[in-house]
Order: C-alpha cells, then sequence, then structure tokens
C-alpha cells in the first residue's frame, strides 16, 4: 500500500511541477500506480520463473492494478462532483461502480472453481473455462455499465486467493491468449493520441523515473520484512517497470463521461509505449539477475 499511495504522491508532484492540472495531474497518478500484468506474466512464463522475486512480482502487480483503478474512479468521482455538482453521479461513477464490479468478479472467482471440481478433469477443463468465464465477465460487467477491468482484477485474486492451482492450464490462455493480446494493444495503439507526444516527453521521463525509483525504494526498505534480501527487495521494485496498457482501457470508461481524459492527460502516449517496449526487459533482466528463471535450452 505504501509502494502504490507513495507513486501516486510522487507522479502527482512531478505533474504539478510541470504545469499539468489538477484532473489530468490526478488521473496520470493513478495510472502510474499500475504495473503490466500482460507484460509480467509473458516474462515469467517464457523464462519459466520462479522463486520470491517472482512471486512477489505477480502478487504487486495484481494490487497495484486494484489500487489503480480505486484511486482513478475517486479522481472520476471527484470530477463528476467538482464539473457537474451532482453528488449522485459521483457515489455512482466511484463507489458504486467499484463495489457491483468487485462483487461480480468475486463471485465468478468462487463460481468458477466450485463449477469445475465436480467435473473431475478440472486441470484439463481449466484454459478454456477461465477464458469463457473472462469474456463472459468481461461481457456482463461491459452491458451493465460497470468495470469490466475491475471485475476481471477481483476474478483473479479470489480465485488465487482460495488457492486454485490449475496446473495444466496453458499460461496465458494459450493461443487465444496471444491473439487478444495482440488485439489489445492495436487497440490501445488506435486509441492513443500521438500528436502530443514529442511535446510530453520531458514529462513521460520524468515520470518514469521518478515512478521507478518510488517502486524500488519501497520494495527495497521493506525487503527485510517481507522475508528477503535488500538486493532481491531492489529486483522486485526493478522488475516492475512496465506499465499497464491496460491504464487506456480505463480511461476508454470514461468516454460517456465526456471527461476527454485521454486528450487530458499530457505525454500519456509516450509513457505507455516506452514502459511497454522497455518494460519487459527490465523485468527479464531483473528476474535473471535475481537467479530464479529457467530458461529454455538452446535446440
Amino acid at each position: 500500500m505504501l509502494e502504490a499511495v507513495s507513486t501516486f504522491a510522487a507522479v502527482f508532484i512531478v505533474a504539478i511541477l510541470f504545469a499539468v492540472p489538477l484532473v489530468p495531474a490526478l488521473l496520470l497518478s493513478a495510472l502510474a500506480m499500475s504495473t503490466s500484468p500482460a507484460a509480467v506474466l509473458r516474462v515469467a512464463n517464457e523464462l519459466r520463473s520462479a522463486g520470491q522475486v517472482t512471486e512477489r512480482l505477480l502478487h504487486l502487480t495484481a494490487f497495484n492494478c486494484v489500487f489503480s483503478v480505486l484511486f482513478f474512479k475517486a479522481v472520476v468521482g471527484y470530477w463528476v462532483l467538482a464539473s457537474a455538482g451532482s453528488a449522485f453521479g459521483a457515489v455512482w461513477n466511484s463507489l458504486v461502480v467499484v463495489a457491483v464490479s468487485t462483487a461480480i468478479g468475486a463471485l465468478f472467482g468462487v463460481a468458477v472453481p466450485a463449477l469445475l471440481r465436480p467435473l473431475g478433469d478440472a486441470d484439463r477443463n481449466a484454459t478454456i473455462a477461465f477464458a469463457v468465464a473472462t469474456l463472459l465477465l468481461t461481457a456482463l460487467t461491459h452491458a451493465l455499465a460497470f468495470s469490466p477491468l475491475l471485475a476481471a482484477l477481483a476474478f483473479g485474486l479470489v480465485a488465487r486467493h482460495r488457492r486454485v492451482i490449475l496446473s495444466q492450464a496453458q499460461s496465458n490462455f494459450g493461443t487465444l491468449g496471444d491473439l487478444l493480446t495482440v488485439l489489445l494493444f492495436v487497440f490501445v495503439a488506435a486509441s492513443l493520441d500521438w500528436r502530443p507526444g514529442p511535446t510530453g516527453i520531458a514529462l513521460a521521463l520524468a515520470v518514469i523515473t521518478v515512478r521507478l525509483a518510488v517502486k524500488a525504494v519501497a520494495t527495497t526498505v521493506f525487503a527485510r520484512l517481507s522475508g528477503i534480501t535488500w538486493r532481491k527487495g531492489a529486483l522486485t521494485g526493478l522488475a516492475m517497470t512496465p506499465m499497464s496498457v491496460l491504464v487506456i482501457v480505463l480511461l476508454e470508461e470514461t468516454s460517456h463521461l465526456k471527461l476527454y481524459a485521454l486528450d487530458q492527460v499530457a505525454g500519456l502516449a509516450v509513457i505507455v509505449v516506452l514502459l511497454e517496449v522497455i518494460g519487459p526487459l527490465v523485468t527479464q533482466r531483473a528476474l535473471i539477475w535475481a537467479g530464479e528463471t529457467r530458461q529454455v535450452e538452446n535446440r
């Protein structure tokens, strides 16, 4: 929690120093809290990484995404209240959306494993079952105007908390996951406005530097308390470099509010591109330096 909140505060200060307006600065700070699950999982699976750093990285990535969504929804609620003066709209777009989305995701997290167990071959059916459940969950929450992203995060967290381990499930949902990952990046590239990119380079570099420094310092400070060495704590923070492209999905969810957040968050395109291209390479090196990888032998 301290790592996530510190990241929010540090990026907010940087945004204010670069004369970014209040609401866009808050949005950028909330989005900077997130770590990319797609990048982290893909790197960890390709390296067949396992160990203390990997486990902490996966859990912190999940929690960072949850905190990012919660803070983002709070900022959206504040914007609705400040601009329209609608207390109902503010509560609905923050508290109600968060609560209902989380509840639906948690329900799926309990129901899907429970439905698989009686079949007796949960491992074999895991990939398709969880893929279909995720798609159904996304469609349901989108149709009801809630947050598919938050619901999916809650789904995964609850399933993980209940110790649902499906060893035979294909990593990243197999071929289907590869296809959906490509579609995700195509969607992101089409959604971003690249025209203000050059003018946002200075802000992007500052945000990237501060974000990485805060995460690395926080995980290092708490390394001993969490049972690992300071070196592994620092590597955990370093491995959290990729920022989630799902921030674009979050911004798109506000389009019906006419917030135009994608246009207001300066330098976002540069930040996302740099951290999604360079970030996985940093994660890869961090896991290798931690000595937790089992790379595939050269053919």
